[in-house]
């Protein structure tokens, strides 16, 4: 029994449950819990930028072939947009067959304030794409890793890192110096992930008593279909690419079970990044494949996001009973590949890219957005956990391309779960 107690996936899944009782039957205790959430998270994103840093420069460093740190990077945006686009077509499809916003009275709905994500004049705020490239290139290195931009930090670690492997032997003494650093930050958020069942416990009752569970009642089947569609894109189309590059889905879930019930709590994806990083590496992945796709992939690589952003497009039109064409359903696809990319790192981004979009198609109101601003939050959590199990599976599969996956180390994981099934071949 005490070892249960001690175990990390039950103090998750008991917190989670006692958030959601606060939330329901003290509401207003629920509403004062956020800087419980607030604080966990903040203390994750202390550590991002730095574990980011040395990861991807000790990877780099010690790769040293800097057409491989290419050839990877290359390999890893192919598979982002591919995958990605899969999502977006996988939302369309199922939101045209369970029609979730046909019969709806937008008059009659609970409507939230859409003014943040809208011009004075009430047009869409779009995504200025000039703003974005010239954004990912720090002023200054420090404001960068003060920020915590994953972008900018990304993209510095990546340079320092070419250039210290360009030193060779010159440059040893900084890897040494710098793997003991990378030692200590992750015993810092073994320290911090201590405290997950208290952010959990705090991040879910302040969902739950703020927004309460009856705001969701007239939105019930969108959300619903929206859980459907990413169990169906988790559990076939993320294991036919698990299937063909030979490991389990089965056993890299429970390899992450942690993670996802943490996400599932705070609804933030970052709550687990340095986590994930250090997970992908005893999963058997190099620290260079890790570095690079899994940070890339927190803002280029979103499935969830990109379900959900499909799926309310087609939604609101059913509400205001547009009839999309087969041409401007295509056309949602194609603005959603950019704009889901373009809206990386930005404060509100599914807003602003749904905001961007319908701005684009012309045919679909802006003031819909208010109707998804009730249930966005109960939302979140299938998004940020999609697109957590995704960026691993990106991971796994850019490190087995590249014969850069240690089969020793994935024997040791899944005996870690206590899994019998045979490891990744």
């Amino acid at each position: 029994m005490k070892k249960l107690f001690k175990n990390l996936t039950f103090q998750v899944l008991t917190a989670i449950a006692l958030g959601v009782l606060v939330g329901l039957i003290w509401p207003n205790i629920g509403k004062e819990l956020k800087p419980l959430g607030d604080t966990f998270i903040n203390a994750v994103k202390m550590v991002i930028a730095p574990i980011i840093f040395l990861t991807i420069v000790l990877g780099i460093a010690k790769m040293g072939d800097m057409k491989k740190v290419g050839k990877v990077g290359g390999k890893a945006f192919i598979y982002f947009e591919v995958v990605t686009t899969l999502a977006l077509v996988i939302g369309l499809l199922v939101v045209n067959l369970v029609k979730p916003g046909a019969g709806l009275d937008y008059d009659s709905l609970d409507k939230g304030d859409v003014s943040a994500y809208t011009t004075e004049s009430g047009e869409a705020k779009g995504i200025d794409w000039i703003e974005f490239v010239t954004h990912i290139v720090p002023s200054n290195m420090v404001d960068a890793f003060a920020k915590g931009d994953i972008l900018q930090v990304l993209f510095f670690s990546i340079l320092f890192g070419v250039g210290l492997a360009s030193l060779g032997d010159k440059g040893k003494g900084i890897i040494d110096s710098l793997d003991k650093l990378s030692l200590v930050f992750f015993k810092i958020i073994g320290y911090v992930m201590r405290a997950a069942p208290i952010g959990a416990f705090g991040a879910i009752g302040y969902t739950i008593g703020h927004f309460g569970l009856t705001s969701l009642l007239p939105l019930a089947k969108l959300m619903l279909s929206v859980y459907i569609t990413m169990f169906i894109f988790i559990f076939v189309v993320l294991n036919i690419i698990c299937k063909m590059y030979g490991f389990s889905l089965w056993n890299y879930l429970r390899f992450i079970k942690d993670e996802i019930l943490i996400v599932l709590g705070t609804s933030s994806s970052e709550s687990v990044l340095p986590r994930m990083m250090n997970k992908m590496e005893r999963y058997g992945c190099s620290k260079s494949v890790v570095g690079l796709v899994i940070p890339t992939g927190y803002s280029f690589n979103l499935d969830g996001t990109s379900i959900y952003l499909s799926m309310a497009v087609v939604f609101l039109a059913q509400v205001f009973g547009v009839d999309l064409t087969l041409g401007q359903q295509v056309m949602i696809i194609l603005v959603l590949m950019l704009t889901s990319k373009g809206a990386a790192g930005v404060t509100g981004s599914g807003f602003i890219v749904l905001a961007s979009t319908l701005a684009a198609l012309q045919v679909i109101p802006l003031e819909g957005l208010a109707l998804l601003l009730g249930v966005d939050r109960f939302m979140s959590e299938g998004r940020a956990i999609v697109n957590l199990i995704g960026n691993g599976i990106a991971t796994i599969v850019v490190a087995k391309s590249e014969n850069e996956f240690d089969r020793e180390k994935n024997v040791e994981a899944i005996k870690e779960i206590g899994n019998k099934i045979k490891p990744a071949s």
